[in-house]
């Protein structure tokens, strides 16, 4: 793959926004591989995505950010600049349940999520083994009743120390505090075993299967202060009938985890997803 740069741009919206931006990118040899965009007709705001190769374009990170602000003002622009030859460094947090985290390691493995792992984080002691297998440090930070602040400063001095952009809650079984969430804005990433806002909370397997739905769902969201309240990346459902108990509601429900979570996390990584009133732009 080309090393490329990402602009992503979220502005009112503008006659003239995307010729200025494609006329600054062209102005200085852009080769311009993806671009994307997105209006709120409702709330008069637009959002876009630019992919351009690297090769042949003329201005450096330093460059770019002293020469786009006064585009970017001109448009009042919120804007963000990446590039794909840095892979954010992802911690994932799990409890008991594996099947996420073992999916993910998988494909991190297989290169299908462009990140590093430098660690994995849990309040019990299963996973270790399965950390071991693939090689990343797994630190068992239990968090006893009365204990969270102590556990969350814990486990946030270990993602400073390891310089952690983006926390994966792989079915992690505790309520971060709002000061946690407030350390990652946008950058933590759960999975939740229903389809949102349906069955939010506890055991929400048990209470769909005593409402005898038809479709169960997953999704992954980003966390906020509020419990299972924030902005929706990624939702997925299976069809289900009268003839499926409630094991083979949770057994269907968990392959619908693994995959929202990880089509969440790597558009995440891939920087496709813009947040805005509690709700997410996914670029394709």
């Amino acid at each position: 793959m080309q090393d490329s740069a990402i602009l992503l741009i979220h502005s009112p919206d503008r006659k003239g926004l995307v010729a200025a931006i494609s006329g600054f990118l062209y102005a200085h040899g852009a080769n311009i591989l993806h671009a994307d965009q997105h209006q709120d007709e409702e709330l008069g705001l637009f959002f876009m995505r630019v992919e351009w190769a690297l090769a042949g374009f003329d201005l450096d990170e330093r460059a770019f950010r002293a020469e786009f602000p006064p585009v970017a003002e001109r448009f009042e622009m919120r804007w963000r600049l990446e590039y794909s030859a840095r892979p954010l460094r992802v911690a994932i947090f799990v409890s008991r349940y594996q099947h996420c985290l073992a999916d993910l390691l998988q494909r991190y493995r297989s290169g299908e999520l462009p990140c590093r792992i430098p660690l994995i984080v849990a309040n019990h002691p299963d996973a270790q083994p399965l950390a071991e297998f693939y090689g990343v440090p797994f630190h068992h930070v239990p968090v006893e009743p009365g204990q969270k602040t102590e556990a969350e400063r814990r486990q946030i001095e270990l993602l400073e120390s390891e310089g952690v952009e983006l926390v994966i809650l792989a079915r992690y079984m505790q309520v971060l505090s709002p000061s946690f969430v407030a350390c990652y804005p946008e950058r933590i990433i759960n999975v939740h075993h229903s389809f949102l806002p349906a069955f939010s909370g506890a055991k929400p397997h048990h209470a769909a299967f005593r409402r005898g739905v038809k479709l169960i769902g997953a999704t992954a969201h980003y966390a906020t202060e509020v419990l299972d309240e924030g902005p929706i990346i990624e939702q997925d459902v299976a069809r289900v009938s009268h003839r499926h108990d409630l094991d083979d509601f949770i057994r269907a429900g968990r392959d619908l985890e693994k995959v929202v979570l990880s089509r969440a996390v790597r558009w995440h990584l891939e920087h496709r997803i813009l947040c805005y009133s509690n709700k997410t732009v996914v670029f394709d």
